[in-house]
């Protein structure tokens, strides 16, 4: 495949440590290695919308661009301002991007719900083709689109299997919970498990940013004062890549009891380091977790949280068998090459207005 050219369009910084914007950046610079020329725009503003700023930067960047070109908009952007798009659906190949459905964020209102359905659904058919990372996701869109948008699916890729550090004998299992602090996520469903469970022997890093919902952070932060685990529980924020590797390297189960997954790129890492996975089966991780690589509870349920970690903690040989199972379907994962590949053959097929 000769390399191409498109134009990246995302809200805000691409560098933000997310899963979105991490499968962003890895689809660029692969695809940049390759020889593809990618112009990436970072929009300011508030997402997702209505935010004026927001808007007026989105639909300024697709004016300025030269006619025909392919744009490769974020959900997160795109879902929200379906203005600037609809305005040049004509002139532009638009396709969107999205790991997960704006609507399905935890702790929406239902008016707030209703009105990003809305949105979405209206920005979605400005466009020449849906880019998704999850076949969960892409069967919810085709509900929503009509059938001569194409839906392609592209997963995200893989790091390929790396060793785990051995824990020091006698050491309490250490449980990894990687994700932004966001209800969705649900880090206070795993506190209020933990607390349950104090008498056992483990401690537990929760990482990823407490910036993008300071208010549920703070929440947290204060669970864990109340309950008086702050000596067994540590919130260490956005890491580097770096060390995040150094936790997986040190972890002894990996544990997110997320609301919902478009994907969950914080999973796939985490068996390609050979963790046994706890979490739930809210959207797409069930399809993203497999049975024999981790256990699965139903989202929102403390108790059979709380159940399952148990059983996690007091059975190593469970553990075990489940870092094998975990291993074994990391090897099955596509890596960050075989990903790109896909996602240019998707960028290509999109024809021109």
């Amino acid at each position: 495949m000769n390399p191409g050219v498109f134009h990246l369009v995302v809200p805000g910084s691409l560098k933000q440590c997310t899963g979105g914007y991490i499968y962003d950046r890895r689809i660029r610079d692969t695809l940049r290695e390759r020889g593809w020329m990618i112009e990436v725009h970072e929009l300011p503003g508030r997402f997702p919308g209505p935010d004026p700023e927001a808007e007026a930067a989105f639909d300024s960047t697709l004016r300025e661009l030269p006619d025909h070109a392919r744009v490769v908009v974020d959900g997160l952007a795109l879902g929200g301002l379906p203005a600037p798009a609809i305005a040049q659906k004509r002139r532009l190949a638009l396709i969107a991007l999205v790991h997960h459905p704006l609507s399905e964020e935890t702790a929406l209102d239902p008016y707030r719900r209703r009105e990003l359905r809305q949105l979405e659904q209206r920005a979605l058919t400005a466009c020449r083709r849906v880019i998704v990372t999850s076949p969960f996701t892409g069967c919810l869109l085709r509900d929503w689109l009509p059938q001569s948008i194409p839906i392609d699916v592209v997963i995200p890729g893989n790091r390929g299997i790396t060793s785990r550090a051995m824990r020091a004998h006698g050491a309490p299992l250490l449980l990894l919970c990687v994700g932004t602090l966001t209800p969705r996520k649900g880090q206070d469903l795993l506190i209020e498990a933990l607390d349950r469970l104090r008498a056992l022997d483990w401690e537990c890093v929760v990482a990823g940013s407490t910036q993008r919902d300071p208010d549920f952070a703070a929440r947290v932060q204060k669970m864990i004062a109340q309950r008086g685990l702050a000596d067994r529980v540590r919130v260490l924020g956005e890491c580097s890549s770096e060390d995040l590797e150094m936790l997986y390297r040190s972890g002894s189960l990996f544990v997110l009891p997320s609301w919902y997954e478009g994907y969950g790129m914080a999973f796939t890492e985490a068996m390609a380091f050979g963790l046994p996975i706890l979490s739930t089966t809210g959207g797409a991780i069930a399809e993203t977790v497999p049975a024999h690589a981790g256990l699965l509870v139903p989202p929102g349920d403390i108790d059979a949280l709380t159940l399952a970690l148990a059983r996690l903690i007091k059975q190593p040989k469970l553990r075990e068998k489940l870092a094998q199972g975990a291993l074994a379907h990391a090897r099955t994962l596509p890596d960050w090459h075989q990903a790109a590949t896909r996602f240019a053959a998707s960028v290509e097929r999109t024809s021109n207005p």
